[in-house]
């Protein structure tokens, strides 16, 4: 079947095409190299290639793998089904299977993680694990002794060379796909989402639909994510909520709240309710300069907005 989504249609089929810090490429060419994958954990941001490198890897040695979302399979007898199947045959292509959770870090620590702690040791004969997520800490120590822990940070001496392949990659999927595009705003768009690859991509597709990409989308770019955020408050969808925060965690506090402010007015019934947002969003914007964690803060400034305040 043909990808409609760039993310997937593009998505590197090899090590050495994927954009990673030479060091991090470097770890992953060895295990393929070696045709021998260890049980990994890939911890980072959202969008920075953790799964594609886990896909790649295996699709270069040729490997029978299947791939679990964590968050959304999240009855236990049904995990211990897919992956008891799977994992106790025999590959039809020769040597060790694998499977990767994506999102591991939002299955259950007190039921689901231990579980899968039994199943590496179950089937390590015939099966690998590759896990992949945001916040390793929410990750049960059994599974770390378990596993390689590999971090996706990038030094900052080679986020300009990074960012200089993904804008070239960019360009050159646009051209394939015939978008006309400003090179500047693509540009823009890279620096505004780094390292979110997957984010930039799939907004570039998005606003591709509606003719050239140029400086006019910028700021319905900008109004279109506050609006996707306030749709979560208003369905008090309280876990898409918090992962947008995670995801824009690279917008600064003072543009944030102030988006937030010029836009709530139009979004609440009540006058009242518009004092009570208003006030609670300078409580917390106050609160942003002395917090440990900026993204707690939010989410803990989003929730109140949530329960609270009258939505239209």
């Amino acid at each position: 079947m043909e990808e409609f989504l760039y993310v997937e249609k593009y998505r590197p089929k090899t090590v050495s095409e994927t954009i990673l810090p030479e060091k991090l490429k470097a770890v992953f060419q060895k295990f393929v190299d070696q045709k021998n994958v260890p049980n990994l954990i890939l911890s980072g941001r959202a969008g920075v290639g953790k799964t594609t490198i886990a896909r790649a890897m295996l699709e270069e040695i040729g490997c029978d793998y299947m791939i679990i979302n964590g968050s959304l399979n999240a009855q236990i007898d049904r995990l211990r089904t897919d992956i008891a199947n799977f994992a106790s045959t025999t590959s039809f292509v020769g040597g060790r299977k694998y499977v990767i959770i994506d999102e591991a870090d939002y299955m259950s620590a007190t039921h689901i993680q231990p579980a899968l702690r039994n199943f590496i040791e179950e089937f390590s004969a015939n099966c690998g694990f590759i896990m992949t997520c945001n916040f390793k800490n929410r990750i049960i120590e059994p599974l770390h002794s378990r596993c390689s822990v590999i971090d996706f940070s990038i030094p900052k001496e080679e986020i300009p060379k990074l960012a200089a392949c993904f804008w070239k990659r960019t360009c050159q999927i646009l051209d394939k796909e015939s978008v006309q595009y400003d090179p500047k705003v693509v540009a823009e768009f890279i620096n505004s989402h780094f390292p979110d690859w997957r984010r930039c991509l799939n907004e570039l597709q998005r606003y591709s639909s509606m003719g050239k990409i140029d400086s006019s989308i910028l700021a319905a770019k900008s109004n279109d994510n506050i609006n996707v955020l306030i749709g979560y408050l208003k369905d008090k969808n309280f876990t898409d909520m918090r992962k947008w925060v995670s995801d824009n965690s690279d917008i600064d506090s003072t543009e944030l709240y102030r988006k937030l402010y010029d836009v709530l007015p139009t979004k609440i019934k009540s006058t009242s309710s518009v004092s009570d947002a208003i006030i609670i969003l300078a409580e917390y914007q106050f609160k942003e300069a002395f917090v440990a964690n900026s993204v707690i803060n939010r989410v803990a400034c989003l929730s109140i907005l949530m329960a609270e305040v009258d939505w239209k």
